[in-house]
């Protein structure tokens, strides 16, 4: 690589330690030298923690302090990993583990299984639907497709809960989980499935997980040996840490602190699968000793996108609200985002065609613009509308690129003209890497023009070209570089799942957003029944919703575009509504008063460790605009069910316990009437709470939460009643 070089994409690899740190700001600096003990990143969207925690990996190595095989980076995606992997490399930083929480955990789990169980490895299946299909079989229970499908994230929930069948329906009540079917038959389900693979003999993907905790947990000389080969931890993306992986995590750690987490609570996105923030914002709680570094600099957007994402959270409620960070724009100004109201949904999708036309006429690069939805049914609609444009455009979720079959043949085809292209004719005029590349794939269908229209032709098109666009980049970056040179360099970005951008729209979920950004982003379908979804019904569900479209609004650097219809389908009734979470943000809405910011100044916060309790300098925490405080001791209250009780759990009950169990035995009689889980007419905290409370008039059991007014409509009169020490006989009861 000359010294003239300044590709983004291939950087130059610094020449010392000290050079690792240059370029980064005051924050990103702190972490990458806090290099002992606990250190918790409380990062920002776009603030560049994966440039301040790959930094502080390679300083640490670089420096000396670290061992390259003694670091173990984890993270949640292959693609994450991938990424990591590759800017470790550019470091100069080889030999670290960057993997994902699985493919760690399989790798030590095929190495331990001959010593710890004997025999090979269960077969690992990739899907667990058919087995899932098979079980439904085994118990007489019909399932469509989209209960097949709820039914698996169940199960998987289950278990990165640590959940077995037999707690499931308590479990599941207890966590207010919207079950596809009745939860007596999930747990029905979930104990044949694992029947089943018992059986076959095959694992699933959390038994890897699971399997992995039992080793350690059971055999302490093997817990000794994985200690002894990683002494140092980096967990990306901490906020999305299950139960089950926290404790994988602190069984690799043992009774050491020589961890490094970093997320952001308002960036959690995946509770339904089990990921929950309170590790993350516990970390303080765990290890009193940490180093709390915040990152705030939001490099990625414009102050007007900034403005728009610090606006949605100052709405937001409940404990990752009470910690989010503020951001602060470190771009010059760009455009307002736009809002625009449709009819209908295919006018809403014609309509960003249409833009998204305009952008690519007047310079845009098709690949730095997306299009985000809530579900992925919507996706359709816009496929048509940009192929009906001549956009062309890629699915997020896709098959990867180096799985690609052109894609495949299209390296093979390199690494063969690499080997003897000396006898190939069609490099005989090539006279550089970029030209060489363009003739051999010419001999794959790759032209200089894309073909007309959309469709499969033109994504193998596509996936040539990008190949041809890396070779360009990979020569401006190292002169005098070979097809052999090329070659190397995308069998190691094959490894790390490392992608070339492919030239399209980008169309993806939300969810499958995370992570990613765009010059240019369209959130779309912005409306009330989908952002909220409409079986968001819970307070923590509607704010995981908001916390969604915040990571939607935080993909975007330059240009926002938000957009909703009014109905579904051309001559639809007019009924629906732009979505809450812009109320007071959008021009025409109103003004909603936001809140200060969350302990939104960057900085670093150190720790005191003390053996003496309350010597600990905690977090600063913002209180919530209306606490829920405990009526026995007044402590502000964060747990749903504490504040169900409208107090803390350790704290003295006063309940009526012959109220309560009156109670119970008639929520008992209404829940077989209704054919539904006891929970669902009250929950155990909601008939504790009336239990202590036993409330006289109506305005009194409508203030306990868990009833609200349908329950107080359908169920009010008969817990008044029994309050009151009156006998509801059966007879009387309601339906």
């Amino acid at each position: 690589m000359t010294a003239a070089t300044h590709s983004t994409l291939f950087p130059q690899v610094p020449d010392s330690a000290d050079a690792v740190l240059e370029g980064l700001d005051p924050e990103q600096r702190e972490v990458a030298t806090a290099l002992h003990g606990p250190v918790c990143v409380l990062a920002g969207a776009g603030t560049g923690k994966t440039r301040a925690i790959t930094h502080r990996i390679a300083y640490g190595v670089r420096a000396g302090i670290l061992q390259p095989s003694s670091v173990l980076a984890v993270t949640f995606t292959n693609r994450a990993a991938g990424e990591m992997r590759g800017r470790l490399r550019m470091l100069g930083a080889q030999g670290v583990q960057a993997r994902t929480f699985h493919s760690a955990a399989l790798r030590q789990l095929q190495y331990f299984w001959p010593k710890a169980i004997g025999g090979s490895l269960p077969r690992l299946v990739d899907r667990k639907v058919q087995i899932v299909a098979d079980a439904a079989a085994a118990c007489r229970i019909r399932l469509d497709r989209g209960e097949l499908r709820d039914t698996t994230a169940e199960i998987e929930w289950c278990k990165v809960t640590q959940t077995v069948p037999a707690d499931y329906q308590a479990a599941a009540a207890r966590a207010g989980r919207e079950t596809p079917r009745a939860p007596a038959e999930i747990a029905q389900l979930y104990a044949a499935y694992e029947d089943l693979k018992r059986e076959r003999g095959v694992i699933d993907f959390e038994d890897v997980l699971l399997l992995t905790v039992a080793v350690l947990q059971d055999r302490q000389d093997i817990a000794e040996q994985v200690r002894a080969q990683y002494q140092h931890f980096v967990v990306d993306e901490y906020q999305d840490v299950s139960p089950l992986q926290q404790r994988l995590l602190e069984l690799w750690l043992g009774d050491r602190d020589t961890l490094c987490v970093v997320g952001d609570a308002s960036q959690t996105i995946y509770s339904f699968t089990g990921a929950t923030p309170d590790h993350l914002l516990d970390f303080r709680s765990r290890h009193p000793g940490a180093t709390v570094v915040k990152l705030v600099r939001d490099y990625r957007s414009t102050p007007q996108v900034v403005h728009l994402a610090n606006g949605l959270l100052s709405q937001a409620r409940g404990r990752a609200a009470d910690h989010r960070l503020e951001l602060i724009s470190q771009r010059t100004p760009g455009p307002e985002p736009v809002y625009t109201e449709y009819t209908d949904e295919p006018a809403e999708a014609e309509g960003a065609a249409r833009r998204i036309r305009e952008l690519v006429d007047a310079g845009v690069q098709p690949a730095e613009i997306a299009v985000l939805f809530r579900t992925n049914a919507q996706s359709e609609t816009y496929e048509q509308a940009l192929a009906d444009a001549g956009i062309p455009y890629q699915l997020r979720g896709a098959e990867r690129f180096f799985d690609r079959p052109e894609v495949r043949k299209a390296i093979n085809a390199l690494r063969a003209a690499a080997r003897f292209g000396g006898n190939d004719a069609l490099l005989e005029d090539a006279v550089d890497l970029p030209s060489q590349a363009r003739a051999v794939l010419s001999g794959e269908n790759w032209t200089p023009q894309p073909p007309a229209g959309s469709g499969a032709v033109r994504e193998r098109w596509e996936s040539l070209a990008a190949l041809v666009n890396l070779a360009q980049d990979f020569t401006a970056a190292r002169a005098g570089a070979t097809l052999a040179d090329l070659v190397a360099e995308l069998d190691e970005r094959a490894g790390a799942q490392h992608a070339p951008t492919v030239q399209g729209v980008t169309l993806a979920s939300l969810h499958s957003a995370k992570g990613l950004e765009w010059d240019v982003v369209f959130l779309v379908g912005v409306a009330e029944g989908m952002m909220p979804i409409s079986y968001a019904r819970t307070d923590e569900q509607i704010e995981e919703e908001r916390r969604l479209l915040y990571v939607g609004v935080t993909r975007a650097r330059e240009r926002l575009q938000v957009s909703w219809a009014l109905c579904r389908s051309p001559g639809g009734r007019p009924n629906r509504r732009p979505s809450r979470f812009l109320d007071g943000l959008r021009p025409g809405s109103g003004s909603t008063a936001g809140r200060g910011a969350a302990g939104g100044a960057g900085g670093v916060e150190r720790g005191f460790p003390s053996a003496a309790a309350g010597v600990v300098a905690a977090v600063p925490r913002r209180s919530p605009r209306s606490p829920a405080r405990c009526r026995v001791c007044g402590r502000t209250l964060t747990d749903a069910g504490e504040m169900k009780l409208m107090r803390c759990e350790d704290c003295p009950s006063d309940m009526d316990e012959g109220l309560y169990e009156r109670l119970r035995s008639w929520r008992a009689v209404q829940a077989s009437r209704a054919g539904q889980p006891a929970f669902c007419v009250f929950t155990d905290k909601t008939l504790i709470a009336i239990a202590e409370a036993a409330p006289e008039e109506p305005g009194e059991l409508a203030r306990i939460p868990g009833v609200g007014t349908r329950k107080l409509n359908r169920y009010g009169t008969d817990v008044l009643a029994i309050c009151a020490g009156q006998d509801v006989g059966a007879e009387d009861e309601d339906d």
